[in-house]
């Protein structure tokens, strides 16, 4: 090769890194992958990045999946109406398995990626354990559905879409006792899981002050798939009914259990009872054994108003499947975060965290999950609703 050649070389690869290295410089990845373009998309003038860390494998990875197709519908939605403000919304979202350790590690890849809005964490145990690190971040956290009120309590910056576990156990203790008028009570209950025992704890200290007694208190470990010693002990006390706040896998065993052993007391849960039908009981025989069950839940799929229909008959096209509240949640917790960008005045890439926090409190906002008004400590300030299962199906109690 000759010293002219080698030089025409030399600057062909000269210029080839130039604009690779020119090319690299965007401030955030491109996310289009259809390389096309048309008159009737968008143009953005730049993207903020929401992320999510929650369980899309493991014995919680149904909620994980229903936030995560929630909130990507309402991300779609608004991105084709021009954005928040011509700002497009970036969505990410990475499996934590509902464990601490792992959730951790998604916390950091998506910091990595760009994160600037945290939606997240789905599970409480896992919220939790990232309250140093959001903290020092110093982003805006919303949790579609940690109910512990550690999620949220240590951090200024921190708020919650869900009730709280204290919330969810004194409002079934009111309910049972004054409006049902059940005066004593069994609880079954995952030891091992804090949203189980927060509960049970409320319940429990609400229902003796009204004047209930608890007849029984029995637990079960996180991998347990026998309830025969917890049900014998039930079906031998006095009580009324069985108030279990646990989440819908389990419900859905101890039902199949109870029925083996005849017994045909009265179930009581929460919100994490939602998607039990279908999802865990699926045939007419199964649902059966839920018949009459009351759980209190911010969201029904059954319910007339038509947005929820709206939201309903899209998730159906798009996942082949009814949303629960958790996939509503994720729906709402999108939107709250596009109102309060809209409140903060959004008007670049670089968001200001503090002003944004700011704009969370006092912010109104009326979602598939109820109407809310954040306060300074994050909470919603949520109304509660009333589901029953009748006829293997989920029916609105109205009071």
């Amino acid at each position: 090769m000759t010293t002219k050649t080698k030089r025409i070389v030399a600057l062909l690869l000269a210029a080839v890194m130039l604009v690779t290295v020119f090319a690299g410089c965007n401030k955030k990845p491109n996310t289009d992958t259809t390389g096309e373009t048309n008159a009737n998309t968008p143009t953005f003038k730049g993207e903020i990045v929401i992320g999510t860390t929650g369980p899309l494998t493991g014995s919680a990875a149904s909620y994980g999946n229903s936030v995560k197709n929630g909130a990507q519908i309402a991300v779609d939605e608004i991105n084709a109406a021009g954005g928040v403000n011509g700002y497009k919304l970036v969505y990410l979202f990475e499996d934590d398995e509902a464990s601490g350790d792992k959730a951790k590690t998604a916390y950091d890849k998506l910091m990595d990626k760009g994160m600037q809005i945290f939606l997240g964490a789905v599970t409480s145990g896992a919220s939790i354990s990232l309250n140093d690190a959001i903290k020092e971040d110093g982003i805006l956290q919303l949790t579609p559905s940690a109910s512990q009120l550690e999620a949220v309590s240590v951090n200024k910056n921190a708020f919650r879409l869900c009730f709280t576990d204290p919330i969810q156990g004194q409002a079934m203790a009111e309910y049972a006792y004054n409006t049902l008028k059940l005066t004593k009570a069994a609880i079954l209950f995952n030891q091992d899981d804090s949203y189980s025992t927060g509960i049970k704890e409320a319940f429990e200290a609400r229902f003796k002050e009204l004047g209930g007694k608890i007849s029984v208190a029995t637990s079960f470990v996180e991998d347990a798939q026998d309830f025969s010693s917890q049900l014998t002990r039930i079906a031998a006390s006095d009580a009324e009914f069985i108030f279990m706040p646990i989440y819908n896998d389990k419900v859905a065993q101890i039902a199949l259990g109870a029925n083996e052993k005849g017994i045909k007391l009265p179930m009581l849960g929460c919100d994490g009872w939602d998607g039990v039908l279908g999802k865990y009981l699926k045939t007419d025989e199964e649902k059966k054994l839920v018949e009459g069950a009351i759980y209190l839940t911010p969201f029904l799929a059954t319910d007339p108003d038509e947005r929820i229909q709206n939201f309903v008959k899209k998730y159906k096209e798009a996942y082949d499947a009814e949303p629960d509240q958790f996939a509503a949640d994720g729906y709402d917790g999108i939107y709250v975060i596009k109102a309060a960008l809209e409140k903060m005045g959004l008007d670049s890439e670089e968001i200001d965290n503090e002003k944004l926090v700011q704009a969370m409190i006092g912010l109104e906002y009326d979602g598939l999950t109820g109407k809310m008004k954040f306060d300074e400590n994050g909470e919603p300030n949520k109304s509660f609703k009333y589901a029953k299962i009748e006829n293997g199906t989920y029916v609105a109690i109205t009071q």
